[in-house]
């Protein structure tokens, strides 16, 4: 009986993805396993990865001594209404400049993606300012207003639409269709895919934002879950790490679900944006 060959190619390249895959999930794994750590084990030295002592003495901290419920609610308030809101106007945005021809759409676009090279913290104090003229502190309006459109999803969504064919649009346009008609029925709808992409984009990253609602919420009861673990640090700046650790933990399975509920979707989107 001939036994199958085994390439040593297959060899190393299996070898290798493993040890990528190990390398990505070990702090996942670090972070699991010290949230059920206690005290003494967290500052023990040298450190273990596994628990002696299993303890959700972590968790139940987090949840005494903060708002939690507060927290998550705001956080997904947050999260999901700057995705609502960008999902809106970049492709509203987008698609005026993918498929309507009008004087100084190029000046516009480059304007648009100029604003990249531009880092965030450097607008902090103007929109800081403008939100609080505003009297926006302290309020949802003012933590999703400022990033309701993104250069970003813009661009992204304006090359998504450029690849879509003009076909549809001509025949709308000769039937009398309007352009919002258009954008609602026709282009919409073949941009799933990276509607759902962009989503999913922006609302991980304005979940896991730290430095936005730290800035703008000084009361405890408007923070996020990310902001509010910084409440957790002790005096002198004594960090409690099992208990940052416990935060985190909870901070991203909501992401871990959302993901589980739409990977199906997102998936299926990917492999049919090719089709037309």
């Amino acid at each position: 009986m001939n036994a199958a060959r085994v390439r040593p190619g297959t060899v190393l390249g299996t070898v290798a993805m493993l040890a990528v895959t190990a390398a990505v999930l070990l702090p996942l794994a670090i972070i699991v396993l010290t949230a059920f750590k206690p005290v003494s084990e967290v500052n023990a030295f040298p450190p273990t990865l596994l628990p002696q002592d299993w303890t959700l003495d972590n968790l139940t901290r987090i949840v005494d001594e903060l708002p939690f419920t507060r927290l998550v609610l705001n956080s997904f308030l947050f999260a999901g209404g700057v995705t609502a809101f960008a999902l809106v106007f970049d492709s509203l945005a987008a698609y005026a400049l993918a498929r309507i021809d009008f004087t100084g759409r190029r000046t516009l676009l480059i304007a648009i993606i100029a604003t990249l090279m531009i880092p965030f913290q450097a607008t902090l104090v103007p929109v800081y300012q403008l939100v609080s003229d505003l009297g926006w502190v302290n309020t949802f309006a003012g933590l999703i207003a400022p990033r309701a459109a993104d250069a970003f999803g813009i661009f992204f969504l304006r090359q998504f639409f450029l690849a879509l064919p003009r076909d549809l649009d001509n025949a709308a346009r000769i039937d009398g269709a309007s352009e919002l008609r258009i954008f609602r029925s026709i282009v919409l709808p073949n941009a799933v895919p990276a509607l759902l992409t962009l989503a999913i984009f922006t609302f991980v990253n304005n979940w896991n934002d730290l430095l936005w609602p730290l800035i703008f919420t000084t009361e405890r009861e408007m923070g996020t879950i990310t902001s509010g673990l910084t409440l957790l640090t002790g005096p002198g700046g004594i960090v409690p790490y099992g208990v940052m650790m416990a935060g985190a933990l909870v901070a991203i399975l909501p992401l871990v679900v959302a993901f589980l509920l739409v990977q199906r979707r997102f998936i299926e989107s990917i492999a049919t944006t090719g089709i037309k």
